[in-house]
């Protein structure tokens, strides 16, 4: 019986240390192509690309980008300019075009939602992105949801120094106790707007699963009393 004890104690210790996941997504092994209007992959489901309409900061105006796509970009010029930024090679945009091969296009995001195969408490990805020129002002939204209400968020302001538009790098992150949905959006204003970006190092980190291992050490005790 004293054994018993001794293993029921240590496995509620561990059910209430257990570990969180650490999922880093770098989309190196994805070819670099078209991959769907709506696309599954390490957990993440990314649907209903830019079918919003809206604003550019000049007043000039855009409807939903009917047809666009998740797109893999091997962007290895942008890696080279900012050797800091993501991992080598590939990067995740979305559009209706690429460039094959080292060089790249820069695609344009205006709204993603991506659905979560389980329940997070952090998210985080590296952002590369056009400031300046016709994209200052337009805000970035990252938004952590649970249950479809926003419980967590993120915004990056887009440098409005006028002159010719330049490349730049950003991180957006959120954090919550826990949520199932992620969106990510950019607004002009009340609007939505449509920058151009690629994103890498998406680094999702799940809820610790105590419940899970609570469930085990029950099982786990009931065999012991079982092979008593």
């Amino acid at each position: 019986m004293k054994s018993l004890l001794t293993c029921a104690a240590a496995l509620c210790t561990v059910c209430g240390v257990a570990a969180a996941d650490t999922r880093v997504i770098t989309f190196e092994d994805l070819a670099e192509d078209f991959h769907g209007e709506s696309f599954t992959h390490m957990g993440v489901t990314y649907r209903d690309i830019n079918l919003v309409s809206g604003v550019f900061p000049d007043g000039d105006t855009f409807g939903p980008q009917v047809g666009d796509e998740v797109v893999i970009e091997d962007a290895t010029l942008a890696y080279n300019d900012f050797p800091g930024w993501g991992s080598p090679e590939k990067a995740l945009t979305f559009g209706g075009a690429f460039v094959p091969g080292d060089n790249l296009s820069v695609g344009r995001i205006s709204s993603v939602t991506m659905d979560l195969d389980v329940m997070m408490q952090s998210a985080s990805m590296d952002i590369l992105f056009y400031e300046n020129g016709p994209w200052g002002g337009i805000e970035w939204h990252l938004d952590a949801l649970l249950g479809g209400s926003v419980v967590a968020s993120d915004t990056i302001l887009i440098s409005d120094l006028g002159g010719r538009d330049n490349i730049t790098t950003d991180v957006l992150s959120v954090q919550a106790s826990a949520f199932d949905q992620l969106h990510l959006y950019a607004r002009f204003g009340a609007e939505y707007s449509l920058p151009r970006a690629l994103i890498d190092d998406f680094t999702l980190e799940t809820v610790p699963a105590s419940g899970a291992l609570a469930a085990f050490g029950l099982a786990g005790m009931a065999g012991l009393r079982r092979r008593r």
